[in-house]
C-alpha cells in the first residue's frame, strides 16, 4: 500500500440508499417476463415469491450484519470468509466477485439499460454499445471519487422510486382488477417445487445488491448502528414496494401476458397511461438501472483492492493503490472492463442468473460462518448480534441452500450448466492463487 486509507465519509443515508439503489435496479421491472414464463403463465407462486425472496435476503442482510460489524474491513464478504475459513477460501470469494458476480451483474444492467434505452431510441441495434457507452460513464464517476459516487447513489435513489409509486398508484384507479392474483399457483403439469426454485433465482436477483454495503464498512461512520439499520429498512421497504408494484401489474395485465413483455413495467405503464407515459415511466427505470450499476461498480471496486493490497492477483501493485481522490480507481477500471466483455452477450437472464447462483455459493457459507464465529469467538464485542438467533441464520442458509440445489439438480439442464460455468470460473481462481501465494513467499 502507499500509505493512504480511504476516508470514514459515509453514514446510514448513504448506507442505506446503496442498499435501496443498487436493489431496485432491473429485476422489479424487467423479472416479471422470467417469473411468469417459469410459472407457465401462472401468477400465484409468482406474487408469493416475492415475499418468500423478500424474508430470505432480510434474514441474509441481518445475518451478515454481524460479522461485517465483527469484521469491519474494507473488502466485504471475502474478507470475512478468509477470517473462519481460511485464505484459500476468502480468496476464491474475492475472485468470482471481481471477475464474475460484480463485472456480471454490472453487465446485465447495463444490458438492460440499453435494450430499454434503444427501444426508446428507435434504434434496438444500439443496445450493446449503448450498454458499453453506460458502463464507462459511470466508471468515470466512480473514479471521480466516492462522494460523487454516493451523491449519484442517492439521486438515482430517489428517482427510481418515482416510477414504481406512479404505476402503483394507477394501476390500482385505472387498472381492472379483474385478473387472478393468487391462482393459480402454477401452470398445468408443473412441479410447485421445482416452479418455485427457477422463480427464487430470478427473484433474488432482484433483490440482489443489499450486500454490496459491506465492502464499504471500512469507509463507514459507525457501522455498528448504521449497517444493521441500513439492511433492515432497506430491505422491508424494497419488499413492500415489489409486492404492491407486482401486484399492480397484475390488476392491469394477466400473468400470461406479462410473460410476453421484455419490460412489463414499460407495458403495464402504456396501457395506464398511453404511448407518452409509457415512455416517460421508461425514462425513470432508465434511472434506476443507472444508479443500480452505479452501486455495484462503487462496491466491486473496493473488492479488487482488497485483492491488490494482499498481493493475491496479477498486477497487484497496480489495483491495491488508491487514485488522487482516494478511491480504488484502477479497481473500477477493471470491474468495468469485464462488464464490458460480458454485455456484449445482450444477454440479461443469462447473466443474472450466472451472477445470482455464484454469489449465493459464499452468501450461504457467510452465513455460516457466522454461526462459527459465534463458537469460536464468543468473547468478541458485538456492538450488534442478529436478532432471534439462530433462527435468523438458519432461514438465511436453508432458503439459499434450496435455490443453489435448484439450480443444479431440479431446474433442467439450461440452468444447470449456468450453475455448472460459475462454478467453472470461480475455480479458475485456485491455480491463481497458487501461483501469487507461491511469489509472495
Amino acid at each position: 500500500m502507499e500509505g493512504k486509507e480511504m476516508q470514514k465519509t459515509m453514514g446510514a443515508a448513504v448506507a442505506l440508499s446503496m442498499v435501496v439503489g443498487c436493489v431496485i435496479g432491473s429485476g422489479v421491472f424487467f423479472k416479471p417476463q422470467a417469473i411468469y414464463t417459469a410459472t407457465g403463465g401462472a401468477p400465484g407462486i409468482g406474487i408469493i415469491s416475492w415475499v418468500i425472496g423478500g424474508l430470505i435476503t432480510l434474514c441474509a442482510g441481518l445475518t451478515v450484519a454481524e460479522i461485517a460489524v465483527v469484521i469491519p474491513k474494507t473488502g466485504g464478504m471475502m474478507v470475512y470468509l478468509e477470517e473462519v475459513f481460511g485464505e484459500k477460501v476468502g480468496y476464491l470469494a474475492g475472485w468470482m466477485q471481481s471477475v464474475l458476480f460484480f463485472p456480471g451483474t454490472a453487465a446485465a444492467l447495463a444490458v438492460a439499460f440499453g435494450n430499454q434505452l434503444s427501444e426508446l431510441l428507435g434504434h434496438p441495434g444500439w443496445a450493446v454499445g449503448i450498454a458499453i457507452v453506460d458502463i464507462i460513464v459511470v466508471a468515470i464517476i466512480n473514479n471521480v471519487g466516492s462522494k460523487a459516487a454516493g451523491l449519484v447513489q442517492n439521486l438515482a435513489t430517489v428517482g427510481k422510486v418515482i416510477p414504481l409509486i406512479l404505476i402503483a398508484i394507477f394501476a390500482f384507479v385505472k387498472g381492472s382488477g379483474t385478473n387472478p392474483i393468487l391462482t393459480p399457483m402454477v401452470g398445468e403439469g408443473l412441479s410447485t417445487g421445482t416452479v418455485l426454485g427457477s422463480v427464487l433465482i430470478s427473484i433474488l436477483f432482484a433483490y440482489e445488491g443489499w450486500i454490496n454495503v459491506t465492502p464499504i464498512v471500512g469507509e463507514m461512520k459507525d457501522p455498528g448502528k448504521d449497517l444493521p439499520k441500513a439492511f433492515a429498512g432497506g430491505i422491508l421497504i424494497i419488499m413492500a414496494i415489489y409486492v404492491l408494484v407486482n401486484v399492480a401489474y397484475l390488476w392491469v395485465l394477466p400473468a400470461d401476458q406479462l410473460a410476453q413483455f421484455s419490460s412489463p413495467a414499460v407495458a403495464v405503464a402504456e396501457v395506464i397511461f398511453g404511448s407518452v407515459g409509457g415512455k416517460i415511466i421508461a425514462l425513470g427505470i432508465l434511472i434506476s438501472v443507472f444508479g443500480a450499476l452505479n452501486g455495484f461498480l462503487l462496491a466491486g471496486s473496493r473488492v479488487v483492492y482488497t485483492l491488490g493490497v494482499q498481493g493475491t492477483i496479477p498486477g497487484h501493485k497496480f489495483f491495491g493503490k488508491l487514485n488522487k481522490s482516494d478511491v480504488p480507481g484502477n479497481g473500477v477500471i477493471l470491474v468495468a472492463f469485464l462488464a464490458c466483455i460480458y454485455a456484449l452477450t445482450g444477454q440479461f437472464n443469462l447473466l443474472t442468473d450466472l451472477a445470482t447462483f455464484t454469489g449465493w455459493v459464499f452468501y450461504v457459507m457467510t452465513f455460516i460462518a457466522v454461526i462459527i464465529l459465534r463458537k469460536t469467538k464468543p468473547d468478541v464485542e458485538r456492538v450488534y448480534k442478529v436478532p432471534l438467533y439462530p433462527i435468523v441464520p438458519a432461514i438465511a442458509i436453508l432458503g439459499g441452500g434450496f435455490v443453489l440445489v435448484n439450480q443444479l439438480f431440479m431446474a433442467g439442464s439450461g440452468p444447470r450448466m449456468i450453475a455448472l460455468a460459475g462454478i467453472v470460473i470461480t475455480l479458475i481462481g485456485l491455480p491463481i492463487y497458487m501461483i501469487m501465494s507461491k511469489k509472495k513467499a
